[in-house]
């Protein structure tokens, strides 16, 4: 798990195991380089940060007679209706790609507008739910509505929608096979476990001739709801990010967008098949900004919505995703 103080221009690690009190390393990096970066940022910032915010208040503020002044200094979208913050931090769990990625940018926006965002990397999708119940993050930004749904209903949370920022078509990579056209009895497809993203994935290789459902399995679609199974498909159903790691025991894997981003996979480029635009799943499996539920109003909240629908992000997700990542028009 990595944190993020993009306001701040810091930049920290820090670590989370599965349990929701228990602390452990990601593996992604040197733990002796994890803590000696926290250190320099950190010394860095006392150095040079008082100068730095001195020099950009100096520019924000041209012009303005009263540090009170309402007055911000904003991006392209200077229309956007935001309350000024004064300095406060936003907390924020995410994945890493694309939505920590997406999150970089939209701090340099808030910036401007007097927030600080502090963002915490997360590899799963339980924890991220977990730290936003318990009120030790103000929101986090790595599921859609269906997955929150059935978080809710399963764990008890009380956990809503802030709005919706992206979606991700979800795809069918090779593994050992590198067409569909090669499937035979018996190969195995590796899926994700989860009720929401296992349904997407069975939809997914419904739509292209694998198997077929049960009249009205659709988004709660289960491995018991298959029908005909043709082809003796032995599927292996893996925790989402674990799926992308098997690519070399089993014929096919079908991967969330963001994790066949954090693989390495391009979605025009890579994948077998992937969902059309206009498919029930797409337009259902938005990806959103998750609050505890009665904070959705906060003026912060607002305020990191309103800048994750501006046209600076839609255009940042445009030009940086290649079709993996699709911003959501309301």
């Amino acid at each position: 798990m990595k944190k993020k103080f993009f306001g701040k221009l810091l930049a920290g690690t820090l670590t989370l195991g599965l349990g929701v009190a228990s602390l452990a390393g990601c593996g992604k990096s040197d733990a002796g380089t994890e803590a000696g970066g926290a250190t320099e940022a950190a010394e860095s910032t006392e150095a040079g940060g008082a100068t730095e915010a001195a020099e950009s208040t100096e520019v924000a503020d041209a012009g303005t007679e009263e540090a009170g002044s309402d007055e911000t200094t904003t991006s392209s979208d200077s229309a956007l209706d935001i309350v000024p913050g004064n300095g406060e931090t936003i907390k924020i769990a995410a994945s890493p790609i694309p939505h920590a990625q997406i999150l970089e940018k939209a701090a340099e926006i808030l910036k401007e507008y007097g927030y600080e965002l502090e963002v915490v990397e997360f590899e799963d999708y339980v924890q991220p739910n977990l730290v936003v119940e318990s009120g030790e993050f103000d929101a986090n930004y790595m599921e859609h509505i269906p997955y929150l749904n059935s978080f809710n209903e399963e764990q008890g949370t009380h956990l809503v929608s802030a709005g919706g920022i992206h979606y991700e078509p979800f795809g069918v990579y090779p593994g050992t096979k590198s067409s569909l056209d090669e499937i035979a009895d018996g190969d195995r497809i590796a899926i994700p476990n989860d009720t929401t993203n296992e349904a997407r994935a069975l939809l997914l290789l419904q739509d292209n001739g694998i198997i077929k459902l049960k009249d009205g399995a659709d988004l709660t679609a289960t491995v018991n709801d298959i029908e005909e199974n043709t082809y003796n498909i032995e599927f292996v159903e893996l925790e989402a990010a674990q799926v992308a790691r098997v690519t070399k025991e089993v014929e096919f894997v079908v991967l969330n967008g963001n994790y066949a981003l954090e693989a390495g996979y391009s979605v025009a480029k890579d994948s077998i098949a992937y969902e059309s635009s206009d498919s029930v799943a797409a337009k259902t499996y938005v990806n959103i900004i998750t609050v505890y539920e009665g904070n959705e109003n906060q003026d912060k909240i607002k305020a990191l919505v309103s800048v994750l629908k501006s046209d600076d992000i839609k255009k940042f997700i445009e030009d940086t995703y290649d079709g993996a990542v699709i911003f959501f028009e309301d």
